[in-house]
């Protein structure tokens, strides 16, 4: 992880929160797997990790976090990938897999997953996948040091329309 980490970090930068340098460590990734472990035996998150074909390096990330239950049913979804990897359907492949074991394992009703306007691949890959635009909030998230808008967009489990 922290390879992947580093090698996309100028790539990624414009799409994520301003980073830390301990966010680039080995330590710092040793925790994030122990915090990944823990949320998701109390059901609060699920991060998947996204290997190559020999399973020797990282290339991307999927991360359902922010899991509420009771009448809502629903997690956010946001992910990344190896700025090498891009353009050859790998994400959509994951997603589509992982968001199969979302509603059909863990029974949520919705994926929320919000992109910047001007991420054309994260707008067609989550149109590829099925999500609807709902709409669109004003400085939603900051991203690399500034306040971003976001389009939002949901899927909702098949299995509940």
């Amino acid at each position: 992880m922290t390879q992947f980490r580093n090698m996309n970090k100028q790539h990624l930068t414009r799409w994520e929160p301003t980073r830390s340098l301990e966010f680039y460590t080995e330590g710092f990734w040793r925790m994030q797997l122990r915090f990944a472990i823990r949320d998701f035996r109390n059901g609060e998150s699920v991060c998947l990790t996204i290997l190559n074909r020999s399973e020797s390096q990282v290339i991307g990330v999927c991360n359902y976090t922010n899991i509420v239950r009771g009448t809502f049913q629903s997690c956010h979804l946001g992910y990344a990938l190896d700025v090498s990897h891009e353009g050859q359907g790998l994400m959509c492949e994951a997603l589509e897999s992982a968001n199969r074991y979302i509603f059909s394992e863990l029974k949520l009703h919705r994926i929320m997953a919000n992109y910047i306007p001007d991420n054309v691949r994260s707008a067609g890959l989550l149109r590829r996948l099925g999500f609807i635009e709902e709409g669109r909030a004003s400085s939603y998230l900051k991203i690399n040091g500034r306040w971003e808008d976001h389009i939002l967009t949901s899927l909702i489990n098949p299995k509940d329309i």
